[in-house]
């Protein structure tokens, strides 16, 4: 009996040796990027948003003021009923052949969720793009909705700018810049981020690492702006090695700000008081909960801080491919249309890979979320 105890006991060793040597050998692919070390490091020292270790908040984030009872995780987002989470029905898009597009238009482009395109004064910039089926380090979770992943690699040109928010796997896809590689120019993103990217084979010379409230020159008169967000980062267990920014893109012709993910914060309106205003502000307005509002903003809060920005026109991101919250997938978009008569700035939301005139901005959109499905492929059709 002892011996038969011992057999067991050693295949069960044997069993959790397996499980922790696979595991310790997947979290080492590349995908999982590497943290910051030696020069990047201690640039992050020297910054006044590093403090005991980490980076930190303008604003910290509270405790949630939401009952421990009914409190809830990302492991239940990823397991529970869908609920109306997901469109019952692949969503319409239009599919814009971005290389016959003319040097001189000044247009946006979303991809979906963050992801955006945008060709401004000659310059061409990538925000957060991820082209993949999935956004999550974990395989078969987190799916792109049926329908949204209509762009590849090879449908991109040139790319000036990459500009990448943080390193949360929705907005840094590794698939996605590795493919990329021979079309990407400069890299632009918060400190740290740059030891992925340099991981992943992208020369130092390629990345701009930058703290907040700093800026680059693209060209005369045209200033790219790295700004705070109210966020948060880290690709596995390791938090805030990072940081996480905003964008703005002031060129002589137009002003675009992109907030990456962000809870609302006084830093909307000191960023719109300092930068006079913007012609679109492209904000965090999807995955939401009341649990985590103070790092993603629920549909007032983006009102809130389209107003504070002086944004003339006002674009949800962070919604409309993926379901990392509880609501409905539609919902961020219902808030906002219902919200429409008191928002300040004007509602724009495009299907995905449709073009957007920036010297057009304000033109209704059609509420593609509203329609059945055959008034959608109408749509869809019409806008192509």
């Amino acid at each position: 009996m002892k011996a038969k105890l011992v057999r067991v006991l050693k295949i069960v060793f044997i069993v959790a040796a397996i499980c922790v040597g696979a595991g310790f050998g997947y979290l080492q692919l590349p995908k999982f990027g590497a943290l910051p070390e030696n020069d990047t490091l201690a640039r992050m020292e020297d910054s006044p948003n590093y403090r005991n270790g980490a980076f930190q908040n303008l604003e910290p984030i509270p405790e949630t003021t939401v009952d421990p009872e009914s409190e809830r995780t990302w492991l239940d987002v990823l397991f529970s009923e869908d609920n109306g989470r997901t469109p019952p029905r692949p969503l319409p898009t239009v599919k814009t052949d971005l290389h016959a597009l003319e040097q001189n238009q000044d247009v946006m482009i979303w991809l979906g969720h963050s992801s955006f395109f945008i060709q401004l004064d000659g310059k061409t910039f990538l925000i957060d793009p991820v082209l993949s089926q999935n956004a999550s380090p974990i395989p078969f979770t987190n799916q792109a909705f049926a329908g949204t992943s209509i762009y590849t690699a090879e449908d991109f040109p040139e790319i000036d700018y990459l500009l990448i928010s943080h390193d949360h796997w929705d907005h840094l896809d590794y698939s996605s810049v590795s493919a990329l590689r021979d079309k990407i120019g400069t890299i632009v993103t918060g400190l740290g981020v740059g030891a992925h990217f340099e991981r992943w084979g992208f020369p130092p010379s390629q990345i701009h690492e930058a703290d907040w409230n700093t800026s680059l020159t693209v060209d005369e008169g045209f200033q790219l702006h790295i700004l705070p967000a109210r966020h948060f980062s880290g690709r596995w267990l390791e938090r805030d090695q990072s940081l996480w920014v905003a964008f703005a893109l002031k060129s002589p012709t137009r002003s675009l700000f992109f907030s990456g993910d962000s809870g609302y914060g006084n830093h909307f309106r000191e960023i719109g008081n300092a930068l006079g205003g913007f012609d679109l502000a492209m904000l965090d307005v999807g995955q939401y909960d009341l649990q985590w509002r103070y790092v993603h903003m629920l549909p007032e809060d983006a009102a809130n801080a389209s107003r504070d920005l002086n944004a003339k026109a006002m674009m949800p991101a962070h919604v409309g491919k993926f379901s990392m919250a509880f609501h409905r997938w539609d919902e961020p978009f219902r808030e906002l249309s219902a919200m429409q008569g008191d928002l300040s700035p004007s509602l724009v939301t495009p299907l995905i890979g449709e073009t957007v005139d920036l010297s057009q901005i304000g033109r209704g959109f059609t509420p593609w979320w509203r329609l059945g499905e055959d008034q959608q492929t109408q749509l869809a059709e019409s806008e192509g």
